[in-house]
């Protein structure tokens, strides 16, 4: 079967939104990111920021976080708790995304969300813990929290996020169709890697 959809499941700082975008690019087709984001908002009507944050991480560092706001307000939401009610929002954009042609999405649990879909390219980036560390100071800047600090609290975020709404576990390699680090191999290899299965696939 054609590989026309591209899943990025990434580690905070790992490179995962630069390896999807130079694929979209490298491929031709639309790359789903901020437009992914922007979209939620729209249809869910929450601002763009709560979203970015929230679509993809859990509100606290264990699973008890959505037991503490797990309960919606009758007739509000259809009485759904906030992240559920974000996280169906979610799911139905990715999928019409995905219906309108061959794309690149990155984030969001897409890779579960279009587990069903056999023209999908699931793949998730990592890298070591020291890169990450270098990048996100780089692009981010310093805060008042250590670069380890803040790798580790966003991955556990993203970890418990992807376990309560999938029953899996997060960057273990059954649930993609290919791990690749960008500590090992650079951006560019790994796009040029994706590309290449995606390519094989058509022929």
């Amino acid at each position: 079967m054609e590989k026309k959809i591209i899943t990025i499941s990434r580690e905070f700082g790992s490179g995962g939104r630069s390896v999807g975008r130079k694929v979209a690019e490298k491929l031709g087709i639309p790359f789903y990111d901020k437009e992914l984001v922007d979209q939620v908002a729209l249809e869910s009507g929450f601002a763009p920021k709560y979203v970015e944050e929230n679509g993809e991480h859990s509100p606290g560092k264990s699973m008890f976080s959505y037991a503490f706001a797990s309960q919606g307000v009758p007739g509000i939401m259809s009485g759904l708790s906030t992240a559920d009610f974000l996280w169906n929002i979610q799911c139905n954009v990715i999928m019409q995304l995905a219906e309108k042609g061959p794309c690149v999405i990155v984030g969001r649990n897409a890779d579960y969300i279009l587990k069903d879909r056999s023209d999908c390219l699931h793949a998730f980036i990592h890298a070591d813990k020291d890169f990450r560390a270098d990048r996100i100071v780089r692009l981010y800047g310093e805060s008042e929290k250590s670069p380890e600090s803040r790798l580790n609290e966003k991955d556990k975020r993203r970890r418990v996020n992807y376990q309560h709404y999938t029953g899996r576990t997060w960057g273990e390699s059954r649930n993609y169709d290919i791990c690749l680090s960008t500590s090992r191999l650079g951006v560019e290899a790994c796009a040029d890697l994706i590309v290449a299965l995606v390519k094989a696939n058509k022929e």
